[in-house]
């Protein structure tokens, strides 16, 4: 069976560094940090009282109040960011075979926000149980794909993909899947986290994985850097139009990049530890280049995890080395997540665009917040510490893995 190739005709983004696209890419090559402290509630007993939180967002500017009022927050930033990735792709579902249009959409944690809120609403009264006839609704993780195909009247593929911090790239592997094997002509694709609250920021604190660096948050995430101490929590939403690349050239589309390969895999170690000798992140390199028929060498970026762990940095860099042998120091590697903070089950689709737009506009966002040296990694990687730098991008590569083990890999490529 032929496969058909697969190519990303518009993106759109909600984070904690821009609310849009340009305002995301703009603050990424400038080296922007979204660390501030927590506006959502009181932080001030927490050992963490800072996070990267989306800004200046209204949903009534994008959306009915009455409509918002339904929707958990993690619904309204996927909504956001695929309206403006449908408008970037110029795709008129009107003039489109929509049974063959699909949503394929992924969030880790899904309406936290909600849940806390009914929950704590509950505990003030007197056990009568009084809950909003939206609750379940509104907290259901597979909800974000349900009301995108709702309001654009896709009716293929839609359902949800959960995979703790990979995820929005799973979602992206699936999308790709559908319709390299003419499932689908268009899908839409990504990821959605809004879990900046008291629940999220207690329950990672209990766990050690987030940064307790209160008296500067902006220098938190610290990806590589020897005192690094935890990650910081974000929020937002990516959306990427990926579609079969023979419809798009039939109707005109604009070409961002070429979607040739995906990887998937395990570290079956630990719960939320990774692989000490990173061997699941090597094997989801691995798989993902062999899926899109690359070689070490084809390779000039790499979008990594990154999250700013003592160990999970250094299990990715030994995976890196060890899968790349001496191409390894011919890459750029960075972590945007030193600027935009983790955003969990989102992380995958912010990623993937920051990966596209190198792709199409030769520039490596920086690792930012890089203050002292680790001997743990090898000085010859180059880990595009505090500033942008230019290169030709053929191929790039976004790492996301989540707790229980989970890995997936994409790989974007310049359109031949």
């Amino acid at each position: 069976m032929e496969l058909k190739r697969v190519v990303v005709t518009g993106i759109g983004a909600l984070t904690p560094i821009g609310n849009n696209v340009q305002e995301y890419w703009t603050n990424l090559i400038n080296g922007v940090s979204g660390a501030d402290y927590i506006t959502r509630f009181d932080a001030s007993k927490f050992k963490t009282q800072f996070a990267c939180e989306v800004k200046n967002f209204r949903p009534e500017d994008f959306m009915d109040r009455k409509e918002a009022r339904k929707l958990d927050p993690f619904v309204q930033y996927a909504l956001v960011s695929v309206d403006e990735a449908i408008k970037d792709s110029g795709v008129d579902f009107s003039q489109t075979d929509v049974d063959r249009c699909g949503v394929i959409w992924g969030s880790g944690i899904g309406g936290l926000r909600t849940l806390v809120d009914e929950v704590v609403e509950f505990n003030k009264g007197d056990g009568t149980p009084r809950f909003n006839p939206f609750f379940i609704p509104k907290m259901i993780i597979d909800i974000a794909a349900g009301q995108i195909s709702i309001k654009y009247g896709l009716r293929g593929p839609n359902f949800a993909v959960v995979s703790a911090c990979a995820t929005s790239t799973n979602a992206i592997i699936d999308a790709f899947n559908y319709i390299r094997l003419n499932k689908s002509d268009i899908i839409v694709t990504g990821g959605s986290e809004a879990v900046v609250n008291e629940a999220a920021i207690g329950g990672f604190n209990a766990m050690h994985a987030l940064s307790t660096r209160n008296d500067d948050p902006k220098s938190a995430s610290r990806p590589f850097d020897v005192d690094r101490d935890g990650f910081v929590l974000g929020e937002g939403s990516g959306a990427l139009i990926l579609e079969e690349y023979e419809h798009a050239k039939r109707r005109g589309a604009k070409i961002y990049a070429e979607l040739v390969g995906g990887g998937m895999s395990a570290d079956a170690n630990h719960i939320t530890a990774p692989h000490p000798d990173g061997l699941g992140a090597r094997n989801v390199m691995r798989n993902a280049m062999e899926d899109a028929n690359l070689k070490p060498g084809d390779i000039d970026y790499i979008n990594v995890h990154g999250t700013s762990t003592p160990l999970g940095d250094i299990s990715e860099a030994k995976a890196i080395i060890n899968l790349f042998g001496d191409d390894a120091f011919n890459l750029n590697i960075s972590s945007t997540k030193s600027m935009t903070g983790h955003l969990l089950g989102a992380a995958g689709a912010i990623e993937a665009i920051a990966c596209i737009l190198s792709v199409k506009n030769g520039i490596i966002p920086p690792t930012i917040n890089h203050f002292n040296d680790d001997p743990q990694f090898d000085t010859r990687l180059n880990l595009t510490f505090n500033k942008a730098q230019h290169r030709e991008v053929r191929a790039a590569l976004s790492n996301t893995f989540g707790f229980g083990g989970h890995n997936a890999s994409v790989i974007f490529k310049k359109i031949d």
